[in-house]
C-alpha cells in the first residue's frame, strides 16, 4: 500500500494493525447503513451500496461493521457491494451484543454466543477469516477470561486474525491481554468528548490502534463563531472535515471511522484527510474543550 496514490483517504497515512496488517487511517463505519434504531434494512439499500463502493474508490481500506448492525444488515450490504473484496480491504467487525429490538443492546458474552456470532459473520461477510474481531462490550455476567478465551480459540482455529476491544478502561485492556493478544481499542472519542484520553495515550504507548466511534460529534464548537467553524471557514471545508483532521493530527494511533448513509456526506468526510491544520489551529481546537 502506497502512502499516497492520489485518493483523498491516502493522505491520512497508514497504521499496521497488530504490526502486520496495514490500513489507511481514515476508515468508514457501517452503523448508519441500517434502518431506524440500527434495526432492519435502510430506506434506500441501493444508496448504501453506492456509499460502500464510493468509500473504496476514495481510498478507504478499513471498514468497521458489527453483527449487531441490523442485525447483520450492514454485513450483507457489504457483501453485496464489495464481494469479492479488494486485496487491501480490511473488514473489522464486532460481536458481544444481543439485539432484541430497535435501539435495544444487551451485552452477551457467553462463549457459545460469541462463537455462533463469529461463525455467522464469516458466512454473512463471505470470508474465511475475520481480519479484526472486536468484543463489542464486555459482559459483566461472564468471566472476561471466558470471553477472551473464546476469541483466542477462534483465532487459533484460523477464523480470526486479530482481536480488539470496545468501550474499555485501561484496567480492562490489561486484564483482557492476559488471555489474548489485543491489537485495538474502540472507545467513544471526538473533539468535544475526550473522556477516553487516558485510553488513547495507553494505546499509543503500547502500539494499539485507537478507533474512535462517534468521531464527528462537535457540539457547540461547530456553531456560529466557534473555533471549529472559524477554522473550517479558513480552510474552505466543513466542520466535520476539520473534526476528522483534528483526530488524525491528535495521534498516529487514531483510526477514525465516520459513518454516513449518503455519498455526498461520505465525500465531505473523507476530505478531512487532505486538511492540514496549522499548529495554532490544532492547539486552539484542543484547548477549546
Amino acid at each position: 500500500m502506497t502512502a499516497s496514490d492520489g485518493t483523498p483517504v491516502s493522505h491520512s497515512g497508514t497504521f499496521d494493525l497488530g504490526g502486520d496488517l496495514p490500513v489507511r487511517r481514515l476508515g468508514y463505519g457501517t452503523m448508519q447503513l441500517t434502518g431506524p434504531g440500527v434495526w432492519g434494512d435502510p430506506a434506500d439499500p441501493d444508496e448504501a451500496v453506492r456509499v460502500l463502493r464510493r468509500a473504496v474508490e476514495l481510498g478507504v481500506t478499513l471498514i468497521d461493521t458489527a453483527d449487531a448492525y441490523g442485525p447483520f444488515t450492514a454485513d450483507l450490504l457489504l457483501r453485496r457491494a464489495l464481494h469479492p473484496y479488494p486485496d487491501d480491504l480490511v473488514i473489522a467487525t464486532k460481536a458481544g451484543f444481543a439485539r432484541t429490538g430497535p435501539n435495544a443492546w444487551v451485552p452477551l458474552g457467553r462463549p457459545e454466543f460469541l462463537r455462533q456470532q463469529v461463525e455467522l459473520s464469516l458466512r454473512h461477510l463471505g470470508v474465511e477469516r475475520i481480519d479484526l474481531l472486536q468484543l463489542h462490550r464486555i459482559d459483566p455476567t461472564v468471566p472476561l477470561a471466558d470471553q477472551l478465551g473464546t476469541l483466542a480459540a477462534l483465532q487459533s482455529e484460523g477464523k480470526i486474525r486479530h482481536i480488539g476491544l470496545s468501550e474499555v478502561s485501561i484496567a480492562e485492556i490489561e486484564e483482557a491481554s492476559a488471555h489474548a493478544t489485543v491489537v485495538s481499542v474502540q472507545n467513544r472519542y471526538n473533539l468535544a468528548d475526550r473522556a477516553a484520553e487516558d485510553v488513547l495515550e495507553y494505546a499509543e504507548r503500547d502500539g494499539l490502534a485507537f478507533i474512535p466511534w462517534f468521531p464527528l460529534a462537535t457540539g457547540a464548537l461547530a456553531k456560529g463563531d466557534g473555533p471549529l467553524a472559524r477554522a473550517a471557514a479558513e480552510h474552505g471545508a466543513s466542520p466535520s472535515a476539520l473534526a476528522l483532521a483534528w483526530l488524525l493530527r491528535r495521534s498516529p494511533a487514531i483510526l477514525p471511522i465516520p459513518g454516513t448513509s449518503s455519498v455526498a456526506h461520505l465525500e465531505d468526510n473523507v476530505s478531512g484527510a487532505e486538511v492540514e491544520l496549522t499548529d495554532e489551529e490544532f492547539e486552539a481546537l484542543t484547548a477549546a474543550v
